[in-house]
């Protein structure tokens, strides 16, 4: 089993950074697949970016050369670097960790982007 907890959401301007984190418990955080996704209002649960137990990285389109992920294994902790945000990023994010047929979910954290 595993518990996942998001922080670091919050209200930003365009064009300004924040930092999520998702901080893991439970064992063997570092073979799970990390993963961010979002989800704004009557939308789908939409994949941001994951990352693989070998540091392995894929980003959605539109949030390429923008978001970069990164895990810490010492800390059992998974980040998302947002820059250049937009109101177009404004949504629930959600923390994933997937291993097989394991896979488990955070209760998210809120990013809105406006002025």
């Amino acid at each position: 089993q595993v518990q996942l907890v998001e922080s670091g959401g919050g209200l930003v301007q365009p064009g300004g950074s924040l930092r999520l984190s998702c901080a893991a418990s439970g064992a063997n955080f570092a073979i799970y697949t990390m993963g961010w996704y979002r989800q704004a209002p009557g939308n789908q649960r939409d994949l941001v970016a994951t990352i693989n137990s070998r540091g392995s990285t894929n980003y959605a389109n539109s949030v390429q050369g923008r978001f970069t992920i990164s895990r810490d294994n010492a800390k059992n902790t998974v980040y998302l670097q947002m820059d250049s945000l937009k109101p177009e990023d404004t949504a629930m994010y959600y923390c994933n960790a997937k291993f097989i047929a394991r896979n488990y979910w955070g209760e998210g954290t809120l990013v809105t982007v406006s002025s």
